[in-house]
Formats: structure tokens, sequence, C-alpha cells
């Protein structure tokens, strides 16, 4: 998790990094003054000899200046909050850029199972890569990810890419991703789905283009493979039964 707060390698994460750096600034401010504030007036108005008590019922003019301008200059804030919130949600949520490639994400307890576009580039053909755990994509290329769960409710989470997305039963949720830089790195399911929740882990491996072609070529050839071989054990138990 700590990699994944250090390290930030999609084409959104710095809009969500500067998201979360605004609210803590704006949040943090308010909450120190506020602070200070309180202790100011625990001391100043602390109980002292041959000083009566003031009673006020906050409806007082000279008091409700010190309540209602910091109200204002807090809901400017909330404002500035919003608007930053809904730029970045419209962004990563509402926005679906063209795909260069697709994969599809499977959530299940308690694994990640990723399908992957062969040799023609296309996903739900005959030269499908399947992985467990594992999940390879090329730097620079725009992902959509095709995401479902077979079972209870997962949450598909790259922290290096700021990506969390709910995995729910009997839908397919459509999201996408551009990774900005290579490495292996942590995939995660974020939403509590039962006593294997904890061990749910996979990576996410992202390679160069010259990587990922090889990786793309050696894995279509050992589904050719395999996929001949199951063609083979086939006709021969068709043609001893016959």
């Amino acid at each position: 998790m700590i990699e994944g707060l250090v390290h930030s390698l999609s084409s959104y994460s710095r809009d969500i990094d500067q998201l979360v750096l605004l609210v803590t600034v704006l949040v943090g401010f308010w909450f120190i003054l506020a602070e200070a504030m309180l202790f100011w007036l625990i001391f100043h108005f602390r109980a002292r000899h041959g000083v009566k008590s003031q009673y006020l019922t906050g409806k007082e003019k000279h008091v409700k200046v010190w309540v209602n301008t910091p109200h204002y200059f807090i809901l400017l804030c909330d404002i500035v909050i919003i608007v930053a919130a809904v730029r970045v949600w419209v962004l990563i949520k509402q926005t679906l850029p063209p795909a260069d490639a697709s994969v599809r994400v499977v959530g299940e307890q308690w694994t990640w199972v990723f399908q992957h576009p062969g040799a023609d580039g296309t996903l739900d053909t005959a030269d499908d890569i399947r992985t467990t755990d594992e999940l390879r994509v090329q730097v620079g290329k725009t992902y959509h990810f095709l995401l479902e769960s077979k079972d209870v409710l997962h949450s598909f989470s790259v922290p290096v890419f700021r990506l969390k997305q709910d995995a729910i039963p009997g839908r397919t949720i459509t999201g996408w991703f551009k990774a900005t830089g290579t490495g292996t790195h942590d995939i995660q399911c974020a939403e509590i789905c039962g006593i294997g929740h904890g061990v749910m882990a996979g990576r996410i491996v992202i390679e160069s283009p010259e990587q990922h072609a090889a990786w793309v070529t050696k894995n279509t050839r050992l589904v050719a493979a395999a996929s001949t071989a199951a063609d083979s054990t086939t006709g021969a138990a068709g043609a001893r039964a016959n």
C-alpha cells in the first residue's frame, strides 16, 4: 500500500493526487484554525478571581460576525472542492477514451482471472491469453477493462493507478486506464469478500512495447499448441469410440 502511495503511474493518477491534496490543505487549514481558536478561548475566558463570567446567547452582533464570516469562507471552500471533484469524476468515470486494447478482469473467491487479447489484438477470440493473478499490459496504451464477478462483491484496486472499481455479480462494468511507467505493482481486492479476502492479491506487469509483444507472441503459441493438443485428444477419443 505504501508503494501505491509513492508511485503514480496512470494518466489520471496525478489528478486524483492533486484533488486529495486540495482537500487536505483546505480542511487542514480550517481544522488548525478552529483548534487554535478553541484553545485561545479556553485560555482567554478561563475562570479568574474577581472577574464575572459572561452569558452569551450567540445572537449578539459582535459574536455572530465571528461565526458567520468563517462560515461563508468554509462554504466557498466546499464549492471549490465540489468543482474539483466533479472535474476529476467526469475525467475518469464519465469519459471513456478510445481503446488501444481491452482486457477482461474476473474476480472470484479468492483470485483474479485476466483475459488478454492474443496476437490478433481482439478480445474473445480463439487466441486469447488467460492468466491468474497477473495482468500484463503495455505502457502508453489506453486499455478498457471489462470487470466481472463470479460470486460476491469484489473491488478491483490498482494503487499505482489510483484505480478502484467494484465488481458486481451479474454485471460487466467497463472502465479504463493508461499506464505511464513500467514495472510490477500490486493489484488488490478492496472489498471484504469472505474469509480469503486478505490473500486475494495479484500483480500488474507494465511492459515496454517490445517486451509485451514478445510475451503475447510466446503465449499465443502456447494457446495454439494447447488447442491443437486438445483437438487431437478429442479426435482420438472419438475414433476409439467408433
